[in-house]
């Protein structure tokens, strides 16, 4: 299957749920919620793009460097690329239900883990789409459960089960506090406080990662309450208007907490080169959203290990154009 085709199948099963825009920018599909867009006016999805289209790579080719390794260590396993698959939940109400969510899931897990990278998996308001996470993170042996801000027992509940699954670390959607589908098929969710997380993070023995963090002071309370890693993430656009964008605001998150935490870009990478550019704004490694999307609805999980090592080669290819060795190597210096 090439690009094309995969874009077309999934622009076919999709059918009023994502136009799968040759450019895809949140612009066509701003204010569908549920659906593939940004919340109200789509200006945080928006934005999410034009941060990153805002900085420009430094050409550099005069090094010795013909092999850059992309090979990324993270939570005691070994990963050939730093390029990973976002926590997507939503096959029927926010997709159009082509892929059931058990389907959609597999697809993204099964691709990940042929593409040496690995799938997040998410959390939602019916429990089969966290229990269909957790099945596709037994069948390959590799998988990141992030779990919605929902009470504190349900949470833990959830935690147990990501542990007796396997998972190589857990993760709390803190972003999702306020999500528009949740909140209409009647589960809680809410804000979580820094002693309630800190709680969390005494609970389990997995590393701990809290996605949604878009402040400074928000990523030193996760370091102060010794969480392994946050993912910088506006949540797509998709919980509240109005947001800058991811590349805005990782420098100066990266500027107090690198070296103490691992940090994770998750907002608007559409190729390798978007790639590049967020491990260059400080990312240890980036969460790939709508793209691994089209390619589970266009062409499975061949689809999705297929858009991932593309994604890896292009950035290998800007690695050497940019004269970094390794991911250690990616740094400012990358950034005009």
């Amino acid at each position: 299957m090439d690009e094309k085709q995969i874009r077309d199948r999934a622009r076919e099963k999709m059918q009023g749920y994502c136009r799968v825009c040759p450019q895809c920018n949140g612009k066509a599909c701003a204010g569908e919620v549920p659906g593939m867009g940004g919340l109200l006016t789509g200006s945080a999805f928006i934005n999410n793009i034009e941060s990153l289209a805002m900085y420009h790579i430094n050409l550099r080719t005069m090094h010795q460097i013909d092999e850059p390794d992309t090979t990324l260590k993270m939570f005691n396993h070994t990963f050939s690329s730093p390029i990973f698959v976002a926590p997507l939940t939503g096959a029927s109400y926010n997709m159009g239900g082509a892929l059931t969510e058990a389907e959609f899931v597999s697809c993204l897990t099964e691709g990940a883990k042929e593409a040496g990278s690995l799938a997040f998996t998410g959390d939602g308001a019916e429990d089969e789409i966290y229990t269909a996470g957790l099945d596709a993170l037994r069948s390959t042996g590799l998988g990141i459960p992030i779990i919605k801000p929902r009470s504190m027992d349900s949470i833990k509940e959830r935690i147990g089960q990501a542990e007796a699954a396997g998972a190589v670390a857990v993760g709390i959607d803190i972003d999702g506090a306020g999500l528009v589908t949740m909140a209409m098929k009647g589960h809680p969710v809410g804000p979580k406080t820094f002693y309630q997380l800190r709680e969390l993070k005494s609970f389990t023995k997995l590393p701990l990662i809290l996605k949604g963090i878009m402040t400074v002071q928000e990523a030193e309370m996760a370091v102060e309450m010794g969480a392994e890693a946050i993912v910088v993430s506006n949540h797509g656009g998709r919980v509240l208007d109005g947001t800058p964008g991811v590349a805005d605001v990782l420098p100066e998150i990266v500027e107090r907490v690198k070296g103490e935490i691992f940090v994770f870009a998750d907002g608007g990478v559409r190729n390798g080169i978007d790639a590049l550019k967020m491990l260059a704004l400080g990312a240890n490694a980036v969460l790939v959203g709508r793209p691994s999307i089209w390619s589970a609805f266009g062409g499975g999980a061949e689809g999705v290990g297929q858009m991932l090592e593309k994604m890896t080669a292009q950035l290998r290819h800007g690695m050497l154009m940019t004269g970094c060795v390794n991911l250690k190597a990616i740094d400012y210096h990358v950034i005009y």
